[in-house]
Protein backbone atom coordinates (compact mmCIF):
# COMPACT_ATOMS: atom_id res chain seq x y z
CA UNK A 1 0.00 0.00 0.00
CA UNK A 2 1.38 3.39 -0.97
CA UNK A 3 0.71 7.04 -0.14
CA UNK A 4 -2.72 7.31 1.50
CA UNK A 5 -4.31 10.74 1.54
CA UNK A 6 -7.45 12.20 3.09
CA UNK A 7 -9.39 14.72 0.99
CA UNK A 8 -12.36 16.99 1.56
CA UNK A 9 -15.91 16.12 0.55
CA UNK A 10 -16.70 16.48 -3.13
CA UNK A 11 -13.40 15.02 -4.29
CA UNK A 12 -13.49 11.71 -6.15
CA UNK A 13 -11.11 9.42 -4.28
CA UNK A 14 -9.44 6.79 -6.44
CA UNK A 15 -7.73 3.56 -5.44
CA UNK A 16 -5.10 2.80 -8.07
CA UNK A 17 -4.09 -0.88 -8.33
CA UNK A 18 -1.15 -1.82 -10.56
CA UNK A 19 2.01 -3.78 -9.84
CA UNK A 20 4.18 -1.40 -11.88
CA UNK A 21 5.21 1.79 -10.09
CA UNK A 22 5.84 3.63 -13.37
CA UNK A 23 2.32 2.85 -14.57
CA UNK A 24 0.82 3.99 -11.26
CA UNK A 25 2.78 7.23 -11.36
CA UNK A 26 1.73 7.90 -14.95
CA UNK A 27 -1.96 7.39 -14.19
CA UNK A 28 -1.65 9.55 -11.07
CA UNK A 29 -0.22 12.39 -13.16
CA UNK A 30 -3.06 12.05 -15.68
CA UNK A 31 -5.71 12.13 -12.96
CA UNK A 32 -3.90 15.06 -11.34
CA UNK A 33 -5.00 17.24 -14.26
CA UNK A 34 -8.53 17.21 -12.77
CA UNK A 35 -9.16 19.30 -9.65
CA UNK A 36 -12.01 17.05 -8.51
CA UNK A 37 -10.08 13.75 -8.62
CA UNK A 38 -7.44 12.49 -6.18
CA UNK A 39 -5.54 9.22 -6.01
CA UNK A 40 -6.20 8.44 -2.36
CA UNK A 41 -4.03 5.32 -2.28
CA UNK A 42 -1.99 3.06 -4.50
CA UNK A 43 -1.68 -0.72 -4.29
CA UNK A 44 0.63 -3.15 -6.06
CA UNK A 45 -1.29 -6.38 -5.46
CA UNK A 46 -4.57 -8.02 -4.48
CA UNK A 47 -3.53 -8.07 -0.82
CA UNK A 48 -2.45 -4.41 -0.85
CA UNK A 49 -5.77 -3.40 -2.36
CA UNK A 50 -7.92 -5.33 0.10
CA UNK A 51 -5.88 -3.84 2.94
CA UNK A 52 -6.62 -0.36 1.58
CA UNK A 53 -10.37 -0.81 1.36
CA UNK A 54 -10.51 -2.33 4.83
CA UNK A 55 -9.47 0.98 6.37
CA UNK A 56 -10.45 3.66 3.83
CA UNK A 57 -13.31 4.73 1.58
CA UNK A 58 -12.90 5.19 -2.16
CA UNK A 59 -15.28 6.23 -4.90
CA UNK A 60 -13.51 4.44 -7.75
CA UNK A 61 -10.92 1.67 -8.08
CA UNK A 62 -8.77 1.55 -11.24
CA UNK A 63 -7.52 -2.02 -11.55
CA UNK A 64 -4.90 -3.62 -13.78
CA UNK A 65 -5.57 -7.22 -14.82
CA UNK A 66 -2.08 -8.72 -14.82
CA UNK A 67 -0.62 -8.76 -11.31
CA UNK A 68 1.47 -11.23 -9.31
CA UNK A 69 -0.65 -13.63 -7.26
CA UNK A 70 -4.37 -13.07 -7.64
CA UNK A 71 -5.36 -11.23 -10.80
CA UNK A 72 -7.19 -7.97 -11.28
CA UNK A 73 -10.34 -9.85 -12.26
CA UNK A 74 -10.24 -11.73 -8.95
CA UNK A 75 -9.80 -8.39 -7.18
CA UNK A 76 -12.73 -7.02 -9.16
CA UNK A 77 -14.95 -9.80 -7.84
CA UNK A 78 -13.73 -9.32 -4.27
CA UNK A 79 -14.28 -5.55 -4.32
CA UNK A 80 -17.73 -5.92 -5.85
CA UNK A 81 -18.74 -8.00 -2.82
CA UNK A 82 -16.89 -5.93 -0.22
CA UNK A 83 -17.78 -2.46 -1.56
CA UNK A 84 -20.89 -2.79 -3.76
CA UNK A 85 -21.25 0.98 -4.03
CA UNK A 86 -17.74 1.65 -5.32
CA UNK A 87 -17.14 2.18 -9.04
CA UNK A 88 -14.79 -0.47 -10.42
CA UNK A 89 -12.92 0.08 -13.65
CA UNK A 90 -10.32 -2.02 -15.45
CA UNK A 91 -7.30 -0.11 -16.79
CA UNK A 92 -5.16 -2.60 -18.70
CA UNK A 93 -2.84 -2.99 -21.66
CA UNK A 94 -5.04 -5.92 -22.73
CA UNK A 95 -7.59 -4.93 -25.35
CA UNK A 96 -11.31 -4.88 -24.70
CA UNK A 97 -11.76 -7.72 -27.19
CA UNK A 98 -9.90 -10.05 -24.85
CA UNK A 99 -11.20 -9.19 -21.39
CA UNK A 100 -13.96 -6.61 -21.84
CA UNK A 101 -17.01 -8.87 -21.75
CA UNK A 102 -15.55 -10.91 -18.92
CA UNK A 103 -14.84 -7.81 -16.85
CA UNK A 104 -18.34 -6.40 -17.27
CA UNK A 105 -19.89 -9.76 -16.42
CA UNK A 106 -17.91 -9.73 -13.15
CA UNK A 107 -19.21 -6.30 -12.19
CA UNK A 108 -16.88 -3.77 -13.80
CA UNK A 109 -18.33 -0.32 -14.42
CA UNK A 110 -15.84 0.48 -17.15
CA UNK A 111 -12.89 -0.78 -19.19
CA UNK A 112 -10.04 1.34 -20.51
CA UNK A 113 -6.82 0.61 -22.33
CA UNK A 114 -3.61 2.04 -20.85
CA UNK A 115 -3.02 4.08 -24.01
CA UNK A 116 -6.11 6.17 -23.24
CA UNK A 117 -5.77 9.96 -23.14
CA UNK A 118 -5.92 11.91 -19.89
CA UNK A 119 -9.18 13.55 -20.96
CA UNK A 120 -10.92 10.22 -21.58
CA UNK A 121 -9.55 8.76 -18.34
CA UNK A 122 -10.87 11.70 -16.31
CA UNK A 123 -14.23 11.55 -18.08
CA UNK A 124 -14.52 7.81 -17.38
CA UNK A 125 -13.61 8.17 -13.69
CA UNK A 126 -16.21 10.91 -13.24
CA UNK A 127 -18.91 8.85 -14.93
CA UNK A 128 -18.16 5.71 -12.92
CA UNK A 129 -17.96 7.71 -9.67
CA UNK A 130 -21.46 9.05 -10.34
CA UNK A 131 -22.83 5.52 -10.62
CA UNK A 132 -22.72 5.24 -14.40
CA UNK A 133 -20.83 2.92 -16.72
CA UNK A 134 -18.11 3.88 -19.16
CA UNK A 135 -18.34 1.86 -22.37
CA UNK A 136 -16.32 2.65 -25.49
CA UNK A 137 -18.11 2.52 -28.88
CA UNK A 138 -16.31 -0.73 -29.74
CA UNK A 139 -17.29 -2.30 -26.42
CA UNK A 140 -20.88 -1.12 -26.85
CA UNK A 141 -21.07 -2.94 -30.19
CA UNK A 142 -19.65 -6.08 -28.64
CA UNK A 143 -22.13 -6.00 -25.75
CA UNK A 144 -25.00 -5.47 -28.18
CA UNK A 145 -23.92 -8.54 -30.15
CA UNK A 146 -23.80 -10.62 -26.97
CA UNK A 147 -27.32 -9.54 -26.03
CA UNK A 148 -28.53 -10.42 -29.51
CA UNK A 149 -26.77 -13.73 -30.13
CA UNK A 150 -24.71 -14.82 -27.12
CA UNK A 151 -20.93 -14.67 -26.45
CA UNK A 152 -18.81 -13.47 -29.36
CA UNK A 153 -15.62 -15.37 -30.09
CA UNK A 154 -14.36 -18.81 -29.14
CA UNK A 155 -12.05 -17.34 -26.48
CA UNK A 156 -15.08 -16.34 -24.38
CA UNK A 157 -15.46 -20.03 -23.44
CA UNK A 158 -12.04 -20.10 -21.77
CA UNK A 159 -11.41 -19.74 -18.05
CA UNK A 160 -9.25 -16.83 -16.91
CA UNK A 161 -6.14 -19.02 -16.60
CA UNK A 162 -6.82 -20.67 -19.97
CA UNK A 163 -7.15 -17.23 -21.51
CA UNK A 164 -3.76 -16.22 -20.08
CA UNK A 165 -2.14 -19.34 -21.52
CA UNK A 166 -3.94 -18.84 -24.85
CA UNK A 167 -2.56 -15.31 -25.22
CA UNK A 168 0.99 -16.49 -24.64
CA UNK A 169 0.65 -19.50 -26.95
CA UNK A 170 -0.73 -17.23 -29.67
CA UNK A 171 2.21 -14.87 -29.17
CA UNK A 172 4.62 -17.73 -29.84
CA UNK A 173 5.94 -18.32 -26.32
CA UNK A 174 7.25 -21.79 -25.47
CA UNK A 175 5.76 -24.02 -22.80
CA UNK A 176 8.75 -23.29 -20.57
CA UNK A 177 8.40 -19.53 -21.03
CA UNK A 178 4.68 -19.67 -20.27
CA UNK A 179 5.26 -21.82 -17.22
CA UNK A 180 7.85 -19.39 -15.87
CA UNK A 181 5.63 -16.36 -16.47
CA UNK A 182 2.53 -17.89 -14.89
CA UNK A 183 4.28 -19.98 -12.23
CA UNK A 184 3.10 -23.25 -13.78
CA UNK A 185 4.88 -26.52 -14.51
CA UNK A 186 5.48 -27.14 -18.24
CA UNK A 187 3.31 -30.29 -18.13
CA UNK A 188 0.51 -28.21 -16.59
CA UNK A 189 0.84 -25.73 -19.45
CA UNK A 190 0.61 -28.68 -21.85
CA UNK A 191 -2.67 -29.71 -20.22
CA UNK A 192 -4.01 -26.18 -20.51
CA UNK A 193 -2.99 -26.08 -24.18
CA UNK A 194 -4.92 -29.28 -24.88
CA UNK A 195 -8.05 -27.90 -23.19
CA UNK A 196 -7.75 -24.59 -25.03
CA UNK A 197 -7.46 -26.27 -28.44
CA UNK A 198 -10.45 -28.48 -27.64
CA UNK A 199 -12.65 -25.64 -26.40
CA UNK A 200 -11.77 -23.42 -29.34
CA UNK A 201 -12.05 -26.31 -31.84
CA UNK A 202 -8.55 -25.75 -33.19
CA UNK A 203 -5.74 -28.14 -34.02
CA UNK A 204 -2.48 -26.26 -33.43
CA UNK A 205 -0.81 -23.13 -32.10
CA UNK A 206 -0.75 -21.57 -35.58
CA UNK A 207 -4.55 -21.52 -35.60
CA UNK A 208 -4.54 -19.84 -32.19
CA UNK A 209 -2.16 -17.20 -33.52
CA UNK A 210 -4.26 -16.57 -36.63
CA UNK A 211 -7.39 -16.25 -34.48
CA UNK A 212 -5.65 -13.78 -32.14
CA UNK A 213 -4.37 -11.72 -35.06
CA UNK A 214 -7.81 -11.57 -36.71
CA UNK A 215 -9.35 -10.25 -33.49
CA UNK A 216 -6.51 -7.81 -32.83
CA UNK A 217 -5.42 -9.57 -29.64
CA UNK A 218 -1.70 -9.45 -30.35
Amino acid sequence: MFGTLTMEAGIIRVLLVDDHAIARNGVSLMLGTAADICVGAQAASFDDATECIASEQFDVALIDIAMPGKSGLQLLQALRLARPGMGLMILSHYSEEIYGLRAFSLGASGYLSKDVSADVLVQAVRKVASGGKYVSPAMADQLAMVLAQGPVGAHENLSERELQVFQRLAAGQSLVQIGAALNLRPNTVTSYRARILKKMKMACNAELTRYALELGML
